[in-house]
């Protein structure tokens, strides 16, 4: 149970970073310098949402794996897309949107 907490603490920590990233490139003006800091964060939630899939996997509740799946999909779609550019207005707000959405699948009860 230990591991399965610290798994889940280091997966919700690195889901609360992602979200503080998209928030600190809001929407200006100018084209806002994005780093390598994302990425990170998505490889972090990526291998440790496998591992809580690992350790729980008899009762895994696919009714919320499968969407929080394609909507982590989407998110990376749209980053490879938009890699070397600044995003647009509407794609931000779709990226928060989107992160939001997974982070209310993840903490409802079904």
């Amino acid at each position: 149970m230990l591991v399965f907490n610290t798994i889940l603490l280091i997966h919700s920590g690195s889901f609360l970073g992602y979200l503080f990233t998209l928030a600190m490139l809001w929407p200006q003006r100018g084209a806002a310098q994005r780093n390598k800091t994302g990425l990170v964060l998505g490889i972090i939630i990526l291998l440790t949402g496998i591992g809580l899939v690992l350790l729980k996997y008899p009762q895994v509740n696919y009714f919320k794996i499968v969407p929080k799946t394609v909507i982590f999909l989407a998110i990376t779609a749209i980053n490879v897309v938009y890699a070397a550019q600044p995003y647009p207005r509407k794609i931000y707000y779709l990226l928060i949107g989107l992160t939001v959405l997974a982070g209310l699948i993840a903490v409802t009860r079904l």
